[in-house]
């Protein structure tokens, strides 16, 4: 793990998560747990509206917990209900908390590889649609990180599972003088729940 960003996750670790937020939780930490039990791959689509702030937030901090708890076969994804461009924010609220960003592209909506260890693959990171080619068509939980995306999308097709899990949308706060404040604080929220979804499953004792 990337030295700025081990320490961004010790102050997480003491970041409590409340009873209602574990509740909310909990149906996804019991299908991740089912899908290690069986040895399967797990694969996770955040879907917002505009696969722009929450999604990519909740994508990239998913997939670092799992790295840091150890849990195997996990392949994290965003999408929305119509493709826009990842938030400059979030790029820059994630690089403060330790992350590696690269802008790959140049285009209005532009391919980001972010890194959370020297050695492991970069999270590739662009906005599209939650049934774009890159992510997957079926065996997948479907994590609704809006409401709007919630209430606007009955059925996400070629999902197993569908979970509400909700955030407030650290848009109201752009242009603002909390805007800095805003992005941190729904990141470090988000952060804390992925890990507090990770830190609860057992890994699989066949597990090679």
């Amino acid at each position: 793990m990337l030295e700025n960003l081990s320490k961004t996750i010790a102050t997480i670790s003491k970041i409590s998560v409340s009873n209602e937020r574990k509740e909310i939780l909990q149906p996804l930490i019991e299908y991740i747990q089912d899908k290690v039990n069986s040895n399967e791959e797990i694969s996770l689509n955040f879907i917002c509206t505009h696969n722009s702030r929450r999604s990519h937030l909740s994508q990239i901090w998913a997939q670092t917990m799992a790295f840091h708890f150890g849990i195997q076969k996990v392949f994290c994804y965003s999408g929305g209900t119509e493709a826009t461009a990842m938030f400059p924010k979030v790029g820059e609220t994630l690089v403060n908390q330790g992350y590696q960003i690269q802008k790959l592209s140049e285009e209005k909506n532009p391919v980001y590889s972010v890194k959370f260890d020297e050695n492991q693959h970069p999270i590739i990171c662009f906005s599209k649609t939650y049934f774009d080619d890159f992510n997957p068509k079926n065996n997948f939980g479907a994590i609704m990180t809006c409401t709007t995306a919630d209430e606007g999308c009955p059925m996400v097709f070629g999902a197993e599972a569908r979970f509400p899990i909700k955030y407030d949308d650290p848009k109201a706060f752009d242009s603002t003088e909390l805007m800095n404040e805003k992005y941190a604080e729904r990141s470090l929220q988000i952060a804390s729940e992925m890990y507090y979804v990770f830190s609860q499953l057992k890994k699989n004792k066949n597990e090679k």
